[in-house]
C-alpha cells in the first residue's frame, strides 16, 4: 500500500474508525490512478459494529415519531444543500459524469422524501367489537437491526433506496458499501450524525465477502438488502434464509427495448442510446437489447450510428462534460470487451466498436466507447448475460409476438420498454410481458418512491422489492392483538353461583 494516499475509515458508532489490516484500493477510473485505499473489516471489526448498531436499535426504537420524523427532515434539508459535494465524490470514484451523479443522488432523495411522511406508513388498523366486547388492532414495530449491501454502480441512490425507510420504521442500519467507491455512504453518515441521528444507528462497514458474511451470518442482524449480479443476489439470499433473517436481494438484468415498425425512430434512436450508453451502461435497469421489429432494423441502426458519432466521452469530472465516462475498473472494462469478442466470434455484426478505445490524456483510463452490435445470435453468451457496459445489441423480429417471447423466455425479468404508437399493442405487452417494471415510450421505467421497484425471476430474490410501500413492510413487524376489557357496570361485584349462559 502507497502511504501517499489516503485510507478511507469505517463509521462505527457516530465516528470514524480505523483498523489496521488488509486495504483495497479505491481507482479514479478516469485515470486509471490509484486515488485511496480503503480499510476492509476483519471479524473483530465485524462484531464490533453489530454491537454498536444493536445498542443504537435499542436507543432508536424507542425514540418518538415526532423526534424521528425529525431527523429524516433535518437530512432531507441537509442533502439537498449539499449534493453537489457528494456527486463530486461519486464521480471521482465511480467514473460517471457530474450531472448523472447528480440525478443519481435526486432519485434517492425521493425515497427520503417519502420517508418524511412514515407515521401515516406504519399505522396500525383497529377494529372494535369483532366479538362482543372484544377488540382486535395491529401494530407495526421495527425488525431491529437492517444490513444493506450495496453495489459499485450507485453508490449513494441504492443505499437511500433502503436505509430512509428502516431509520424511519426506527430501525439501526449498517451500510457495506462496494469496496470500489465507498466514500458516499461515509460522506452521508457524517451528514446523519449532523442532523441529530443517535450514534449506532447509522454504520458503514467497509469490506470484502468478509464483511458480506459477517452480516449474513450474524444472529443480530436481522435483515439484509442488496442490489448487484445475480449469482451474488442468489448467495445472499440462500445464506440470509438460512439463518432466518429477512431479505430482498435484487439481481442482474438484461432488459430489452421492443419498437414497432409504428413508432418514432427518432424517438427510439434518442432514448437508445440514453439508455443504452447512459453511466457507460453500468444500470441494471440499462436498454442492452432493442428488437426491432421489421422492417425498421437497417434505418433504425443508421439514427443510432448517427447518434453514437456526436457522443463525447471522457473525464466525467471536466468541464464541459462529457456524455459518458468511464466504466469503474480495469477488470471490468476487459470484462465488458471480452463479450463483444464473443459476440464477434459467435457471428454478430460490430457496426460501432468499442473496444480499444481511448481518451487523449487519459490513456490509463479504464473507458470502452459506445459500441452497436447487429444480427446477434439469441443463443450467444454476450445476448443472454448481462454485460453491465455501453454495448447496444440489435436483435431482428419478424413480429411483436416473436419480441414478447423472446423477452419473456429470458432468465432475467427486470426492467423492459416498447416503443409505439398503438395503444392497444401498448397494453397487451403490458398484460403479456413477465417482467417486473414496464415503460411505454420509457426507456428506463425506474418508479417513483411512491412505487415499489423490482423485478421478476433472477433479477429478485427475497420478500419484497425496494423502497415503497413494500419497503414499510418489509422494515417492520405487526402484530396482532386482541384485547377484552370487561365493563364494570354489567360485570361488578363478586357472584358464587353457577355460571349460566344467558
Amino acid at each position: 500500500m502507497s502511504n501517499d494516499v489516503p485510507v478511507i475509515p469505517h463509521w462505527i458508532d457516530g465516528q470514524r474508525v480505523e483498523s489496521a489490516g488488509n486495504t483495497a484500493p479505491v481507482h479514479n477510473p478516469a485515470t486509471g490512478a490509484v486515488q485511496a485505499h480503503v480499510a476492509l473489516a476483519d471479524e473483530a471489526l465485524i462484531q464490533k459494529a453489530i454491537e454498536s448498531a444493536r445498542a443504537g436499535y435499542e436507543v432508536w426504537s424507542e425514540t418518538s415519531m415526532a423526534k424521528r420524523q425529525t431527523a429524516i427532515f433535518t437530512f432531507r434539508e441537509l442533502l439537498n444543500e449539499r449534493k453537489s459535494e457528494l456527486a463530486k465524490i461519486i464521480t471521482a470514484e465511480h467514473g460517471k459524469v457530474l450531472s448523472d451523479a447528480m440525478g443519481e443522488i435526486l432519485r434517492g432523495q425521493e425515497v427520503v422524501e417519502l420517508a418524511t411522511g412514515f407515521p401515516h406508513l406504519i399505522k396500525g388498523a383497529f377494529s372494535e367489537n369483532a366479538s362482543t366486547g372484544i377488540d382486535v388492532y395491529s401494530l407495526k414495530q421495527p425488525i431491529g437491526v437492517a444490513g444493506i449491501i450495496s453495489p459499485f454502480n450507485f453508490p449513494a441512490m441504492v443505499p437511500m433506496w433502503f436505509f430512509p425507510i428502516a431509520i424511519a420504521a426506527g430501525n439501526a442500519v449498517i451500510v457495506k458499501p462496494s469496496e470500489k467507491d465507498p466514500s458516499a455512504s461515509l460522506w452521508m453518515a457524517e451528514l446523519w450524525k449532523e442532523a441529530g441521528l443517535p450514534d449506532g444507528v447509522f454504520t458503514v462497514l467497509n469490506g470484502d465477502k468478509v464483511a458480506v458474511d459477517g452480516l449474513l451470518n450474524s444472529p443480530d442482524v436481522d435483515s439484509i438488502s442488496f442490489v448487484g449480479s445475480t449469482p451474488i443476489a442468489q448467495y445472499i439470499y440462500e445464506t440470509s434464509a438460512k439463518n432466518g433473517k429477512r431479505v430482498q436481494a435484487l439481481g442482474g438484468a438484461k432488459n430489452h427495448m421492443l419498437a414497432l415498425p409504428d413508432a418514432d425512430l427518432d424517438l427510439v434512436a434518442d432514448q437508445a442510446i440514453n439508455a443504452g450508453y447512459g453511466a457507460a451502461g453500468e444500470r441494471c435497469m440499462a436498454i442492452s437489447v432493442v428488437l426491432a421489429v421489421e422492417p425498421v432494423a437497417d434505418e433504425l441502426i443508421e439514427k443510432i450510428k448517427q447518434r453514437i458519432a456526436n457522443l463525447k466521452i471522457g473525464n466525467g469530472a471536466h468541464t464541459p462534460e462529457p456524455d459518458m465516462g468511464p466504466l469503474i475498473t480495469d477488470a471490468h472494462r476487459d470484462k465488458v470487451t471480452g463479450y463483444i469478442d464473443i459476440a464477434e466470434q459467435d457471428g454478430a455484426t460490430i457496426v460501432v466498436d468499442g473496444r480499444d478505445f481511448t481518451v487523449e490524456g487519459h490513456e490509463s483510463g479504464f473507458f470502452v466507447g459506445p459500441t452497436l452490435i447487429d444480427n446477434i445470435p439469441t443463443t450467444s453468451r454476450a445476448y443472454t448475460e448481462e454485460i453491465f457496459g455501453p454495448v447496444l445489441e440489435i436483435v431482428r423480429v419478424q413480429s411483436f409476438e416473436e419480441g414478447v417471447e423472446l423477452i419473456n423466455s429470458g432468465a432475467f425479468g427486470n426492467g423492459t420498454a416498447i416503443f409505439t404508437n398503438d395503444g392497444g399493442a401498448a397494453r397487451r405487452f403490458q398484460h403479456e410481458i413477465q417482467v417486473g417494471m414496464i415503460g411505454i415510450n420509457v426507456p428506463i421505467p425506474v418508479p417513483v418512491a411512491y412505487h415499489s421497484f423490482g423485478g421478476w425471476k433472477a433479477s429478485l430474490f427475497g420478500d419484497s422489492k425496494a423502497y415503497g410501500v413494500q419497503g414499510f413492510e418489509f422494515f417492520t413487524r405487526e402484530k396482532a392483538v386482541t384485547s377484552r376489557w370487561l365493563d364494570p357496570a354489567k360485570h361488578g361485584g363478586i357472584n358464587l353461583g353457577f355460571p349460566q349462559n344467558d
